[in-house]
């Protein structure tokens, strides 16, 4: 079975980023031109990164090299603070645990990848709102040939994309939610998760799972 968890804003305290041809850290957020002055770099992961190259072409390029690590990146298991994606990541191999992330698409969980502030939740700032006509070139690690089910823990405003990236994937995709209407989820199964908790549910859906505890249908 493989995993996909969508991501969190909280992220590790001093967690390395990318830098800028001048040395400069670059902060990811959704909309940079909401920025303040204040002489950081600001970037969306598609903006030219000052030679051609978007900051998103120079991120795969960077986790195609042999090992090498020189900015001190974090894979995505170890980039976020909830414990429930060290867990996941204990439990289960890199090949099977993903992370959906608003600013990268969908990566694998030992993807290096740079902090950032971008997110779905309306409940954001405007500068890391991400919206939803945005063009952003996600990536997509999951191998939509493959047949083995997936399972999804993430909110409904982060399920848009993670039908758009999983669409025609061949195995079975299980959803959950929490809510009295259950979401649109063209393709998949959903299942409702009952709980008491309405912040960040699906961290303990999750949780349930690695318990061994949850029951799909």
């Amino acid at each position: 079975m493989i995993v996909i968890i969508q991501c969190a804003g909280s992220k590790v305290e001093g967690a390395a980023t990318l830098r800028s041809g001048d040395g400069r850290a670059v902060r990811f957020v959704a909309q940079p031109e909401l920025a303040a002055s204040d002489g950081a770099l600001y970037a969306r992961p598609d903006d030219d990164s000052g030679d051609g190259v978007s900051w998103r072409e120079k991120l795969l390029v960077y986790n195609q090299a042999d090992g090498a690590n020189p900015l001190g990146l974090l894979p995505a298991s170890r980039l976020y603070k909830p414990p429930i994606y060290s867990s996941l990541a204990a439990a289960l191999p890199a090949s099977k645990l993903f992370v959906l992330s608003a600013g990268w698409g969908l990566i694998r969980s030992d993807f290096l990848t740079p902090a950032y502030d971008i997110t779905f939740s309306t409940q954001a700032k405007p500068i890391n709102l991400r919206k939803k006509s945005a063009r952003y070139d996600d990536f997509c690690a999951l191998d939509l040939n493959d047949d083995q089910p997936v399972v999804f823990f993430g909110g409904k405003d982060y399920l848009p994309l993670f039908c758009a990236l999983t669409w025609g994937y061949r195995g079975e995709r299980s959803v959950f939610y929490n809510a009295q209407i259950p979401p649109e989820a063209p393709g998949c199964r959903v299942q409702r998760f009952n709980t008491k908790r309405k912040t960040n549910w699906h961290y303990e859906c999750a949780e349930v799972f690695l318990r061994g505890d949850l029951c799909l249908r």
